[in-house]
């Protein structure tokens, strides 16, 4: 694509053709203020506040939207646009609740930023906020749509990035509203409770339901014993919120902070994708060798994805892993073969998970299958997010806290589990372990290139000795229906499936990019988050699952083997077919 050349206040810059002013003033050094604006989604140029002028014409036009034109010069601030500037906020003000201090954007909030760099101490306009109920139906997030300012993002993501369509604009002019589609609950919508609505979202209009204070409560409870597990995730991101740079790998800071808190036991939820893959693994190994099963076998860690799967793929039912996500597993393990190292009444455990998934608040209560243990496997799920708060409101030095360990017996993890946080991670780590279950022998290069990388369907071959075994990686809703109707299309046709193992994540990047994640993600800083990543599993002693010698132990002392009678009972699950509305059983697609 050719160049063209542009001046930003008199400053000539060189930029692509077709490229946004927007993007071509930040080449130059100089920032653009907006607020509708997100580097994931197409620019609606709604809200305005990214108004310049075109040197010589009488007109303004929006930044973010307006492509450059080889020879101009473009004005980006002078006292008339920041009078424009300063009236559109304070018009969006006028209309917005002046309750910051109880929202859950307070600090992180992008339209209070922006009050406070135009100084803005009053608003000029007669207010007029209309209150409208809040939306509290679903386990995981809580639309309030009192609160938004109408700058399109949660709907596009939702409609544009995952494909969803749970939510939407209705009515017209000033009485113009967020809501679910079709103006029902957001429980009853199509919504699948990824969180990348709240996570996208400037304001406090969508923001997940904040559960701290159980876990304080939980913790001051002297009959509670308190484990917590943390995803891989969460190791790579939470540092952002204490000034630390994006990637930053934090996990021993975040065992350490967890037990300031208080809590009696911190786990690793990579311990249980390294076993997640031993029983996922072999779930594939089965199907390739016996042809028990149908192919490609789905992934199904990742929660947003198995309820958007049972809603508008339920003939994909069969070809989906029985294995749980690693949350799940580890969470009917500490209430089983750890109470029992332990000698705890299970009854008397309250599991905790730490993820970057608002999702996760939804699965811990799917179904029965979620009560292996014969309690409730996991008792609560905080976000990164939420956990970021309570180690702030704890008064915890988290950037000098010296590095803990976790606890055994189900802590120990590897570079394989580690890398279930990005996508394509728990294709390459399974394909670690399937090669050596299929072969009898170690993959040479453990690095998995083919399933890297940012593409939005990534596939490949790899080699077992022989017989080559075809693998697709989808991330962003969006990505999976192409992947989806090529394999019905071949089974249609009466062909071989196109690939033997499909992963999906929901989330764009996969879970270092999840709705309960630091706020302000985009590609830059999923790729840094994606780095710190990888570099834990680089680091790591030991990077395949089957090597993990808690692992190895815990079959020996407890499972016997993967997919025995035990393993199924406690860490594999069932799916069912469910409409997309929730109340409508004819209403599906």
């Amino acid at each position: 694509m050719k160049t063209v050349e542009v001046k930003i206040n008199g400053k000539p810059v060189s930029v692509l053709e077709g490229t946004t002013i927007l993007k071509a003033a930040k080449e130059a050094g100089v920032k653009i203020p907006t607020l509708c604006f997100h580097n994931d989604l197409e620019p609606w140029a709604s809200c305005g506040i990214c108004v310049v002028k075109i040197e010589g014409s009488p007109r303004m036009v929006r930044a973010c939207a307006t492509g450059v034109v080889a020879g101009q010069n473009y004005i980006t601030h002078d006292a008339e646009i920041h009078a424009i500037r300063r009236t559109v906020i304070e018009l969006i003000l006028s209309n917005h609740p002046q309750e910051c201090l109880t929202c859950g954007r307070n600090g992180t909030c992008e339209l209070q930023d922006l009050a406070a760099e135009f100084g803005i101490r009053e608003v000029p306009f007669e207010r007029n906020v209309r209150r409208l109920p809040k939306d509290t139906s679903t386990p995981s997030i809580i639309l309030d749509p009192t609160k938004c300012i109408q700058c399109g993002r949660c709907a596009q993501v939702c409609q544009q990035l995952q494909d969803v369509w749970a939510l939407e604009f209705i009515n017209r002019g000033e009485e113009t509203r967020l809501a679910p589609v079709g103006d029902i609950l957001l429980e009853e919508s199509p919504c699948i409770k990824c969180g990348q609505c709240s996570a996208h979202c400037p304001v406090g209009a969508i923001y997940e339901k904040d559960e701290t204070q159980l876990l304080y409560k939980a913790i001051q409870d002297g009959e509670k014993h308190v484990a917590v597990q943390i995803a891989p995730a969460v190791r790579v991101a939470i540092g952002e919120a204490f000034g630390m740079a994006p990637g930053t790998i934090t996990t021993g800071k975040i065992y350490a902070a967890l037990r300031q808190l208080g809590v009696d036991a911190v786990f690793d939820t990579n311990f249980s994708a390294d076993l997640t893959i031993m029983e996922e693994g072999s779930e594939l190994v089965k199907r390739l060798t016996t042809g028990e099963g149908s192919l490609p076998q789905l992934t199904s860690c990742c929660p947003a994805w198995t309820d958007y799967m049972e809603k508008y793929y339920p003939d994909m039912i069969p070809r989906f892993s029985t294995a749980k996500s690693p949350m799940m597993m580890q969470g009917a393990l500490t209430k089983t073969y750890y109470a029992d190292q332990r000698k705890i009444d299970p009854k008397n455990i309250y599991s905790v998970a730490i993820m970057p998934c608002t999702a996760k608040k939804y699965e811990i209560t799917r179904d029965d299958n979620m009560y292996a243990s014969g309690q409730q496997d996991v008792d609560l799920v905080l976000t990164t997010r939420e956990l970021a708060r309570l180690f702030k409101t704890a008064g915890i030095d988290f950037v000098n806290l010296a590095d803990e360990e976790a606890d055994s017996p189900i802590g120990a993890y590897t570079g394989a589990g580690t890398i279930f946080g990005v996508t394509g991670g728990v294709m390459e780590a399974a394909v670690r372990t399937a090669y050596k279950l299929v072969t009898g022998s170690e993959l040479a290069d453990l690095n998995v290139t083919a399933v890297r990388g940012m593409e939005g369907v990534k596939a490949g071959e790899v080699d077992f000795n022989g017989t080559k075994v075809k693998v697709a990686v989808a991330h962003g809703m969006a990505n999976v229906k192409s992947l989806m109707e090529e394999i019905k299309a071949a089974e249609a046709a009466g062909k071989e499936p196109p690939y033997h193992f499909v992963e999906v994540m929901a989330c764009r990047g996969g879970c270092i990019a999840g709705g309960g994640q630091p706020y302000g993600t985009e590609d830059d800083i999923r790729d840094k988050r994606t780095a710190g990543i990888y570099k834990d599993d680089e680091k790591s002693a030991i990077r395949c699952s089957h090597h993990n010698p808690e692992i190895i132990e815990i079959y020996e002392k407890f499972l016997g083997e993967p997919m025995s009678h035990k393993s199924h009972e406690l860490l594999h699950t069932k799916y069912t077919a469910r409409p997309v509305y929730k109340n409508c059983e004819e209403c599906t697609v």
